[in-house]
């Protein structure tokens, strides 16, 4: 290349790169480049290149200073030389640097999702079995009776999971729910309902009712000594107390022969109070004649909608398809029969059994994946069974005891369907491998259920299905949520023990709920208690705090530019916390949907933002406006993600009832902070001009008034007033805890001034008493006394020990001390 002006030519390498002693060589170029200046702009040549590329090592003499100098120039923009043998991979061109060698990070390992499979009893990572698509089937309830909050355990938790994976994870989930509307419980519930109300109707005559409750108690004892479950036969001693307790009265009042309206009173009161064994004796001889099956319809269709409503008040998503077994009934035919001819299956007396023992002997199959320890459990398999399918006759039909319906024939008193061998029903465990399979076909991602349902519901879902489908991974994931318990009792219909889910809502909200829900693991057994919900109550009053003092800074004006704040270092360290939690949090969410260390990561995360805001109002200094959002945006998305946000607010908690909560908000804001800021201002004029009138108007606008209208006005020392939106009855609450805590306040202020007087009134009236009389009156003690009243001998005249008498002095002097205390006061006219 032509050199600029000034410069010396490139010299001629030819010579240096002949020379084979690398030291030599060195030596050689660092002459060569001390007749030519280092230009910062000087383009390589390629036989500058060359020349370095000869150089295994900058040299170590320093007086080849000129060498050194350039061969890090080149290698800066060339790279490390190239071993022997070894192409150079960057080239220079001639006129041009080059790019250096460019290499991508390291990076870390991406966090995957893990979910607890019930079917190794291990963390296992989750891989659908379609991209993103996941298939998604769950156990839904037996309609036969209120849902309670063992019910809304499992399907919040489902629902938590579900939206978690769907909104958070991104998958593309297929939920498919079932009604169990044809099952035992049902039909003897609505016979036993059906033949209740047409005793009731016939109001049958008080004798007779005294005499039919006693006909119904015999059975009941029976089955009452014959129970060995604790927990059952405390639920069934109750109920034997409760109706004698209500038999006396009407016993009475048939003896004394009151008038009718008693009689009709105590008759109601007994027949309420003996409903479950009336009901249970009344089936027992008449159930066989009920023949209507709109009768078996009509009252899980009842508590189907009752369910649903329940599900919508907790805020649970619908499930994209929902099976009533009713519905499926030809499909459930068409099921068993395949497992029938897959030799699965076999026929007796109208019902058809599966055959436990040829499956298990099968190689491609295993019965009892879940729970194989259970398998032969006979207590369990009955109540798998149901009630009205356990007698004598039904159990001597099964080759083993094992085996389990299929399909069940059906008895008077039963309704029933036509089919291949005779009228009967779906057994239990059918229902869900027939819908299951005929929405989702031969395989599904996910099954979910409550954890007792795992052995023999599922156990023989799994077995007919993998019968019918004959392959070995109908359910790829099997969920199970963990209990409730209620004061450390499992919560049952059939025990009676239970909190159906709108007398939960009484007491606290679905996000309260689900806010208690969150704050355990969904695998585990939870307590509901009055411990668990007051920590939920907790923490949704610490969040919302938050929430309403973010929005309170958001509302402060600046101008565009105002938005973007220099950092400092509080908010490099409040963001780089920021960005930690949400790491953990997605770590805690890829590990199980661990809700619960998600929360206590969320309160950490408010807690730093609390003591930032903290400290920049200490400072009298505004907090970052847009750090603050961007945290409080994110814990409104996260909440979202699990239900906890029942809208589409934009941050923080909704504000009012459904739908309410936006427009509510932006409307009435600002005027509420005109309001704030005229009181501000009224209430500055009133304490320069002294006048505590006003004040005192002003402090009831916000103490008495303003929260009526779920508003709250904070005031704080030297800064303007902080603008809340809360529920109303939240902040009533509020008030009137407030007022108690005032009250208890004020009691303890009156006892101890109480307890004061009391204390100087004793010690008035002691220091009244001369010296001389202070033991003249404990004749009880003593029977002598000196002529300065000091006790000499005791009460059986023997004279007192030095001991004692230095004792009683020193008492005598002191209340001599205080007696002219009191002279003194008196002259003084200290008191009245």
């Amino acid at each position: 290349q032509t050199p600029s002006s000034g410069q010396k030519p490139a010299p001629d390498y030819r010579s240096i790169l002949s020379i084979s002693d690398e030291a030599a060589r060195a030596q050689a170029l660092n002459e060569h480049l001390s007749t030519r200046s280092y230009v910062q702009g000087y383009s390589l040549s390629q036989a500058d290149v060359d020349a370095f590329r000869q150089l295994s090592a900058p040299p170590a003499d320093p007086q080849l200073f000129h060498v050194a100098r350039w061969f890090r120039h080149i290698e800066a923009l060339l790279g490390s030389p190239c071993g022997k043998g070894q192409p150079c991979r960057l080239q220079a061109s001639k006129g041009r640097r080059v790019q250096p060698q460019w290499s991508p990070p390291a990076g870390t390992q991406p966090c995957r999702l893990h979910l607890y499979n019930s079917l190794t009893r291990n963390k296992e990572v989750f891989i659908p079995q379609d991209g993103k698509k996941v298939t998604w089937y769950c156990c839904g309830p037996t309609v036969y009776d209120a849902s309670h909050m063992g019910h809304a355990r499992s399907y919040i938790s489902f629902d938590i999971l579900r939206r978690v994976l769907k909104d958070y994870f991104k998958f593309d989930v297929f939920y498919c729910m079932n009604i169990t509307d044809i099952d035992d419980k049902i039909i003897k519930r609505a016979r036993q309902n059906h033949l209740f109300e047409q005793y009731r109707e016939k109001r049958p005559e008080a004798a007779q009712v005294l005499e039919d409750v006693q006909a119904a108690l015999k059975p009941f004892s029976v089955k009452l000594n014959e129970t060995t479950d604790p927990d059952k036969k405390q639920m069934l001693e109750r109920i034997h107390h409760a109706v004698q307790l209500a038999t006396e009265p009407l016993e009475k009042a048939v003896q004394s022969r009151l008038t009718g309206e008693e009689v009709n009173s105590c008759v109601e009161v007994l027949l309420e109070e003996a409903k479950d064994l009336l009901s249970d004796w009344l089936d027992s001889t008449l159930g066989c004649d009920v023949t209507d099956n709109s009768i078996f319809s009509k009252l899980p269709k009842f508590w189907e909608e009752d369910f649903h409503r329940d599900m919508e008040a907790l805020n649970v998503l619908p499930p994209d398809v929902l099976t009533r077994v009713s519905e499926y009934v030809p499909e459930i035919v068409n099921f068993v029969q395949k497992i029938v001819d897959n030799g699965y299956g076999y026929v007796s007396n109208g019902s058809v059994y599966f055959d436990t023992a040829k499956f298990a002997s099968s190689e491609k199959h295993s019965y009892g994946k879940l729970v194989p320890e259970a398998v032969g459990d006979q207590k369990a398999l009955q109540e798998g069974e149901g009630d009205l399918s356990i007698s004598a006759d039904r159990l001597s039909e099964k080759r083993s005891p094992n085996d389990f319906a299929l399909w069940k024939a059906s008895k008077p008193g039963e309704p029933s369907w036509p089919c291949p061998w005779g009228k009967g029903r779906p057994g239990w465990h059918i229902e869900c491998s027939a819908m299951a399979g005929t929405l989702l076909g031969a395989s599904m991602d996910i099954h979910g259920g409550g954890f007792d349902l795992r052995f023999p519901h599922h156990d023989n879902e799994l077995a007919q299905s993998e019968a019918y489908f004959e392959n070995d991974c109908w359910v790829r994931y099997f969920l199970h949520t963990g209990h409730l318990t209620i004061a450390g009792c499992k919560m049952s219909k059939s025990l009676k023990n239970f909190i159906t889910i709108k007398d939960a809502l009484k007491k606290h909200s679905a996000r309260q709920l689900r806010l208690a829900f969150l704050m355990h693991s969904w695998k585990d057994t939870l307590d509901y208690s009055s411990n668990t919900m007051e920590s939920a109550l907790q923490y949704e009053k610490f969040l919302n705090e938050f929430f309403l003092n973010v929005k309170d800074i958001l509302r402060a004006p600046v101008d565009i530019t105002g938005q973007f704040e220099k950092w400092g270092e509080e908010e490099a360290e409040l963001n780089k916390n920021f960005y930690d939690k949400k790491t953990a949090i997605h770590k805690a969410l890829c590990d199980n949907v661990d809700t619960r260390t998600v929360m206590e990561e969320m309160r950490a995360l408010v807690s730093q933002c609390n003591l930032y805001m903290a400290a920049r109002k200490a400072m009298r200094k505004r907090p970052n406006q847009a750090l603050l959002e961007n945290i409080a945006l994110y814990l409104t998305h996260m909440l979202k993600i699990f239900g906890a946000v029942e809208e589409d607010s934009s941050l923080g908690f909704p504000v009012g009832g459904p739908g309410t909560s936006l427009s509510l908000e932006a409307t009435v804001m600002p005027y509420l902070q005109v309001l704030s800021e005229f009181r501000e201002g009224v209430r500055k004029i009133a304490r320069e001009q002294k006048v505590p009138e006003i004040l005192q108007l002003s402090d009831a606008l916000r103490d008495d008034i303003l929260p009526e209208l779920g508003v709250r006005f904070e005031d704080h020392e030297g800064l303007p007033t902080v603008v809340k939106l809360v529920d109303r009855n939240t902040l009533l609450k509020e008030r009137e805890e407030k007022r108690r805590v005032e009250e208890e306040k004020r009691k303890k202020k009156e006892e101890a001034a109480r307890r004061k007087q009391e204390q100087e009134a004793a010690k008035l009236a002691k220091m009244k008493i001369p010296p001389s009389e202070m033991f003249m009156s404990e004749t009880d003690k003593y029977s002598k006394f000196d002529e300065n009243g000091l006790p000499t001998h005791d009460m059986e005249g023997k004279e007192l020990s030095k001991g004692q008498a230095k004792k009683l002095k020193k008492l005598f002097e002191a209340q001599e001390k205080l007696y002219k205390e009191y002279l003194q006061m008196a002259q003084n006219g200290s008191f009245q």
